[in-house]
């Protein structure tokens, strides 16, 4: 018997970034001597209050269901951490607890959107936000960007972008995979279009607390009540506090949407893991600052590998201002042929032949949405970052016409 599957799969594809940290951790596993530039995970270890704390709830036995949308007391931290770090006042009937950030973006997709609604989404993009659209029968319209602008959203291209089945935009600052971080100023402007149009705005503030070089971040909701009525923000604990597996996010927004996610929420997966909310509730009340060191670090790291591109004759490298990624082109060596005979056509191809030859893992820029560059995660230590811009370095240099 041949079991056909829903329609729907067919608007989706593999998570590539997943994938590609997958064969990385096999390849390892095997003993292959492989760097790793792919994870978009902290290297970090959770910091020993947070997993005390989910000791402790296993502990006392802080084992069953929860209310769907998270604790009380989890949710009213939420609350506080975003008005402490952003000047946002919610309460908790505008919050949501979800098993990571995005889990979020997925229920809100489900809660807001119709069949045929369009959503526009900058590229380069973080690659789930297309599959989450197109799953909830919605309408993805990509609006590039170019690295000559700093990958910076322009407002009349997103103007023209949209059409009356218009529903939403999707802004990511910090951004994965270019670490571009919005001014106030380009936030007003993108706002002007979002007013103009009658948009929603799905603002994804994941990376919010890892910025640099005395950047201030800022909430698109922020600049005013008819902005913050619209806008839902996403977040959650993995990015800030190195808490991936701990999955858990959270949506601040329209108290009436966040009702209606968590009935989605009520039928799908329910509570987020009862320890994993006692550990972010610590991460989100701590009076020790864990956040800084690492951010530190990862200054530290961008600038390690930002000089590593330097090295490298015509490469184009935006210098980020937030989150954990370089997002160089590279489309000065397409055309090009690897020492193995290889002709990297596209940058799908150079990354496949950066792993296979040079054992240095990148993700291809095709997964963003933004072909012929590659994506580098500085989420790892000095000496490997050191060690793979050397294998990039001799990569590049050993390629031919």
């Amino acid at each position: 018997m041949e079991i056909s599957l829903s329609k729907r799969l067919s608007k989706i594809a593999p998570s590539p970034t997943l994938a590609l940290t997958a064969k990385v951790k096999a390849l390892k596993a095997k003993g292959e001597d492989i760097v790793g530039f792919a994870a978009g995970e902290p290297d970090f270890d959770t910091p020993e209050p947070i997993k005390e704390a989910c000791i402790q709830a296993l502990r006392e036995g802080f084992t069953k269901y929860t209310a769907t949308g998270g604790i009380p007391e989890l949710k009213e931290a939420v609350c506080n951490w975003i008005m402490e770090k952003r000047g946002l006042k919610y309460s908790p009937s505008q919050a949501l607890v979800c098993c990571g950030a995005k889990h979020a973006l997925y229920n809100l997709f489900q809660a807001l959107l119709e069949e045929g609604d369009e959503v526009l989404i900058p590229a380069p993009y973080w690659v789930t936000y297309k599959d989450q659209v197109a799953i909830a029968g919605g309408v993805p319209v990509i609006v590039p960007t170019d690295i000559a602008s700093g990958f910076v959203p322009d407002p009349e291209a997103l103007k023209e972008a949209c059409s009356p089945k218009t529903r939403a935009i999707v802004l990511n600052s910090p951004s994965n995979p270019s670490g571009v971080a919005l001014s106030r100023r380009q936030l007003e402007a993108i706002a002007g279009v979002v007013v103009e149009k009658n948009l929603l705005v799905v603002s994804d503030e994941i990376y919010a607390e890892i910025v640099y070089d005395g950047f201030r971040q800022e909430s698109i909701a922020s600049l005013g009540l008819e902005l913050y009525e619209r806008t839902f923000v996403v977040d959650g604990v993995s990015k800030t506090f190195a808490m991936t597996g701990f999955r858990i996010g959270y949506i601040m927004g329209d108290p009436k949407v966040i009702k209606a996610m968590n009935m989605i929420q009520d039928q799908s997966t329910s509570n987020p893991t009862s320890i994993a909310q006692k550990a972010a509730l610590k991460a989100l009340t701590l009076k020790e600052d864990v956040v800084s060191p690492m951010v530190r670090k990862f200054h530290d790291r961008r600038d390690l590998m930002l000089a590593g591109m330097k090295r490298i004759e015509g490469v184009r490298c935006f210098k980020p201002a937030g989150a954990f990624y370089l997002f160089p082109d590279m489309r000065f060596l397409l055309g090009r042929k690897t020492p193995k005979g290889v002709s990297l056509e596209t940058s799908a191809v150079l990354a496949e032949a950066l792993l296979e030859e040079a054992k240095l893992a990148a993700v291809p820029g095709e997964a963003f949405g933004m072909p012929g560059f590659l994506r580098f995660s500085y989420a790892t230590g000095e000496e490997e970052i050191q060690k793979g811009m050397d294998r990039l370095y001799e990569f590049c240099s050993s390629l031919r016409m």
